[in-house]
């Protein structure tokens, strides 16, 4: 795309500017469906400058995908910390995704959405959103661990199948209130962990 005579080119922003056009794209109508052209025409840029910077289309929806994986946990835990560490906190991880799954334009997951679009090819993009998912168990595990839960991991794990599961449910049916659900049966599992472990040092 040619650049008006006098206009001061920024290559980082835009790269930025491509990389958020890419992200956005690749969200609303899925990676497979959205070209290159496409892209460079939404970002003002051209399809060498997308070239350059990415490599190929795969290196682009590679870098949106560590995007959206960071800017989620990022959200996260800037917006965690302001809850005291302990019970609270981990069901605070709850109450954060049920705000997030009523926001206007809320398609699930950017990342397990791209899982399941790429599930038959191989490579970064396939590696991705098992580190995503990963970066959710260490995260959840922390908290865990902050709220005395003894050998968080298998807890942990059954969280993040609460979260995977209502994330999944509000995208197909619309309907925030999975989260709620989701954040009940939380309360479940905590209670119980307590209680067990409560019973062991008795017994």
């Amino acid at each position: 795309m040619p650049v008006k005579a006098g206009t001061t080119i920024d290559p980082r922003a835009t790269r930025a500017r491509v990389l958020a056009s890419a992200v956005q794209l690749f969200y609303e109508r899925g990676v497979h469906d959205v070209g290159v052209d496409e892209i460079a025409q939404h970002a003002g840029a051209s399809k060498l400058t997308i070239y350059r910077n990415f490599g190929s289309k795969d290196g682009l929806v590679e870098a949106a995908l560590r995007d959206r994986s960071d800017r989620i946990h990022l959200w996260l835990t800037d917006q965690l910390a302001a809850t005291a560490p302990g019970r609270e906190r981990v069901l605070a991880l709850f109450d954060l995704l049920t705000v997030w799954y009523a926001r206007d334009g809320y398609r699930g997951c950017a990342v397990v959405n791209t899982a399941v679009e790429t599930r038959h090819q191989d490579g970064p993009v396939r590696q991705l959103p098992r580190l995503h998912l990963a970066r959710y168990r260490d995260l959840l595990e922390r908290l865990l661990t902050e709220a005395d839960i003894a050998n968080p991991a298998p807890l942990a794990r059954r969280l993040l199948i609460l979260i995977e599961g209502a994330t999944t449910i509000t995208a197909i049916d619309g309907d925030p209130t999975a989260g709620e659900d989701a954040r009940a049966t939380a309360e479940l599992l905590l209670d119980a962990a307590v209680a067990g472990a409560a019973g062991t040092a008795e017994g």
